[in-house]
């Protein structure tokens, strides 16, 4: 939610029209094997991820929970966006997947107005297609936000979005691909802030080290980071207040097929809900993210030991 990443014009639309074609017609599992979760006859439940580090960690914790509660589970991590991971779930390839409440239905239903948590989560059951559901979600909440650095905020004045959308036309914005089409991308900065990019950089990185990187190198001037992101913090960063709440609110919750993920898994993951916080989430990033680039599936073995689930 980077540096010499920044590829000229022709090369990088040329990957991202190989990387969407990838994600119309291949499965997300060409590339590689899950990995194993508990043994036995019985086919385990597979949880994928998206592709950035923080949804790969919470796959492992859901996992981990699920083998530990008996019921057999494995992972496919970095599967891709939104677009790739929902048809993943759709047509059987995984069975679950963590994702996030106001992005999730957002996804649904472009036109939604839906922000505050209860707002979203009495909406998005009744948006999903036939065969999907989701649990329930947790406290840990992580929002998309755009940040600047020290000295761009005070080159600009910049405190808010409000303030992002006066001078838009003059940087350059950081943002995953997908941003030039969802509702909380491209699309809603220029609806609610009226913000325009000078130029878009698309990165598939989950606003981590390369998106940082052209950031603080001044190739871009502003990003989308995750509000839970270590990064924000070890950078001085400012966040920009989103005054018109153009990002909703995020839950972490499990989208699952209900055509596999039955009454017992269920429960169980509800459990891990009711335990992840926001500091968890932070504390966890900051283990797989931060200096100490911690394994996602030994981070999560961690948390789980920690709440008693494993």
């Amino acid at each position: 939610m980077p540096n010499a990443f920044r590829l000229p014009a022709v090369l990088t639309t040329g990957l991202l029209l190989v990387l969407g074609m990838a994600g119309c017609n291949a499965s997300p599992f060409e590339d590689g094997e899950a990995s194993a979760g508990a043994g036995g006859s019985e086919a385990p439940l597979l949880v994928g991820s998206a592709n950035f580090p923080e949804s790969e960690t919470l796959a492992e914790i859901y996992a981990g929970a699920l083998n530990a509660g008996g019921v057999p589970a494995a992972t496919k991590p970095r599967i891709g966006s939104r677009e790739v991971y929902v048809r993943a779930v759709q047509d059987g390839s995984i069975d679950l997947v963590p994702d996030y409440s106001g992005n999730l239905l957002r996804y649904l239903d472009e036109g939604t107005s839906a922000r505050g948590a209860e707002e979203v989560m009495k909406e998005l059951p009744g948006k999903l297609p036939e065969g999907l559901a989701v649990l329930e979600p947790a406290a840990a909440e992580d929002k998309d936000s755009l940040v600047v650095t020290q000295q761009t905020a005070a080159k600009h004045g910049l405190e808010s979005l409000e303030d992002l959308g006066r001078i838009c036309d003059e940087i350059a914005l950081g943002m995953p691909p997908e941003a030039q089409e969802r509702p909380q991308g491209l699309p809603g900065l220029k609806a609610v802030y009226g913000c325009v990019p000078k130029e878009f950089v698309p990165f598939n990185d989950g606003g981590g080290a390369l998106t940082l990187q052209a950031l603080l190198d001044d190739r871009i001037q502003a990003a989308n980071i995750f509000t839970t992101s270590p990064l924000i913090a070890a950078n001085n960063l400012v966040a920009l207040e989103d005054t018109k709440d153009l990002f909703a609110a995020q839950q972490v919750l499990p989208l699952i097929s209900t055509g596999t993920v039955g009454g017992e898994a269920q429960d169980i993951l509800n459990k891990v809900s009711q335990e992840l916080t926001t500091e968890d989430l932070m504390q966890l990033n900051e283990k797989v993210s931060g200096d100490a680039k911690q394994n996602p599936k030994d981070a999560a073995a961690a948390w789980l030991q920690d709440k008693g689930l494993a």
